[in-house]
């Protein structure tokens, strides 16, 4: 079988990718190991945005009395929480392969092994084959990180597929990292009623996040009774029949803490192993691949997309890239990504939303600062709501006026960072997004007014 392009994966890059390439008259294969979507649509993004809302309307049903509504006696069937959130899952899936058939794309079930001279060799259960394709794109995506000290048995230290369907509800449970999968389980697990300790290795939790935002995330998990401990190591986890011995080293003490289940969420590794990278001699660095501004290897008509790259490992960051990759191969002038203008999103409660530098980086490189800060204490909407926590916190380039990086923290903040995106890629000025008329009341006039008042022009404050 020949086709101008094979895609191996079909995560948010590979079937972006491939229904790209197929509008652009491509005769496009995807190989996929397991479910279409892969991890982000069946054990990532979309299942855990389920169980996250299902630990919101539990959160809205325990303070409905703020709101003026009495409901007695609500509990949270942890069984049918995790049913929809497969559920969520496999008609996403399923909507992919739709896709696929709309684009006439050929799916091909099995395991994909790179070859040189264009050819992918598909292994599965009932066949070996080979096919053919002008053009490779890997797009394998990332799986769970394992530690040395903390090595996953899927039943007592888990990963996030395994946090996704436990069989039943733990009483405690001990995660050892604290970004973006550390803190949504974080809040999920707490909320569903689960004694939840955070264990992060650096000084700060979601460390890659401006410190003001970080400071706030750790004063609401307090507030919500989630233990964190920062600057903090796991040494060993001792498995006594139920019992975890969790041994972490802290900067004042080594303290002993049991669990029901120990989650490592310290983050995600690129799936490299055994697809031939190395016989096809594409070269590689600490194990991601390396490529150029258009996502070609060092190897003509081979190219990678996604996790397992050195860049963001994001799903957004992941479909612009196969995008991007397949344009240009069809013959178009795409401009390449800037990664600075990259969004991050963290759904626990608050949300997190940010982009471009912190104040600690902007400072680093050398910038003379003007920031904005307005808190949603102070926003109407969010006060009606009853989501006074957080802020948006705004930050520019004194002496040219530009946006260098925004960082927000609050109640549905990952649908506000859209406006920051367009404006940086816009190169949109301080006073332009001043005197852009916002809509009141919403939660958004605080990007409006964190502007102001960077620039000592805030209204209500």
């Amino acid at each position: 079988m020949n086709f101008d392009i094979i895609i191996i994966g079909s995560g948010p890059g590979g079937y972006v990718t491939a229904i790209r390439a197929s509008q652009l008259g491509f005769k496009v294969a995807i190989v996929e190991k397991e479910s279409l979507g892969g991890v982000c649509l069946n054990w990532g993004c979309i299942p855990t945005k389920a169980l996250l809302k299902s630990a919101q309307v539990f959160d809205y049903i325990n303070h409905a009395e703020d709101y003026g509504i009495e409901i007695k006696n609500a509990k949270a069937n942890f069984e049918s929480v995790i049913s929809r959130s497969r559920k969520v899952a496999d008609g996403m899936s399923k909507g992919v392969e739709f896709l696929m058939k709309k684009n006439k794309i050929t799916v091909i079930n099995g395991f994909g092994k790179i070859k040189k001279n264009g050819k992918v060799e598909v292994i599965n259960d009932t066949e070996h084959k080979e096919i053919t394709g002008k053009h490779i794109i890997i797009a394998t995506g990332g799986k769970s990180r394992v530690l040395p000290n903390l090595k996953q048995d899927g039943v007592k230290i888990i990963g996030y597929r395994e946090a996704m369907t436990l069989n039943k509800m733990p009483k405690k449970m001990v995660i050892v990292g604290s970004g973006a999968i550390g803190v949504e389980f974080a809040y999920f697990y707490k909320s569903m009623g689960v004694d939840v300790t955070v264990v992060e290795y650096m000084e700060n939790i979601v460390p890659l996040e401006d410190a003001d935002i970080s400071k706030e995330l750790r004063r609401s998990f307090k507030k919500y009774g989630i233990n964190v401990l920062t600057g903090s190591n796991v040494e060993k986890v001792e498995i006594e029949g139920e019992i975890c011995n969790v041994i972490i080293k802290t900067k004042k003490e080594t303290k002993n803490i049991q669990a029901d289940i120990v989650l490592s969420a310290v983050g995600i590794e690129p799936n490299t192993d055994g697809i031939g990278l190395e016989e096809v001699g594409i070269k590689t660095e600490k194990g991601k691949v390396l490529v150029d501004n258009f996502y070609k290897t060092n190897i003509e008509g081979y190219y990678a997309i996604g996790d397992i790259l050195p860049n963001q490992a994001l799903a957004h960051v992941a479909s612009a890239e196969g995008i991007l990759c397949v344009e240009k191969i069809a013959g178009h002038n795409p401009e390449p990504i800037d990664y600075n203008n990259i969004p991050n999103c963290t759904y626990c409660s608050p949300e997190i939303a940010s982009v471009g530098y912190t104040e600690e980086k902007a400072k680093e490189a050398g910038y003379e600062l003007k920031i904005g800060k307005f808190p949603f204490s102070a926003s109407g909407k969010a006060s009606a709501a009853g989501h006074k926590n957080g802020f948006v916190k705004i930050i520019f380039d004194a002496k040219y006026g530009e946006l260098l990086g925004c960082h927000m923290i609050g109640y549905n903040v990952t649908e506000m960072i859209a406006e920051i995106i367009v404006a940086r890629k816009l190169e949109t000025t301080a006073n332009e997004m001043l005197k852009a008329i916002h809509p009141h009341p919403t939660m958004s006039e605080a990007v409006m007014e964190a502007v102001a008042d960077a620039y000592d022009e805030v209204i209500h404050l």
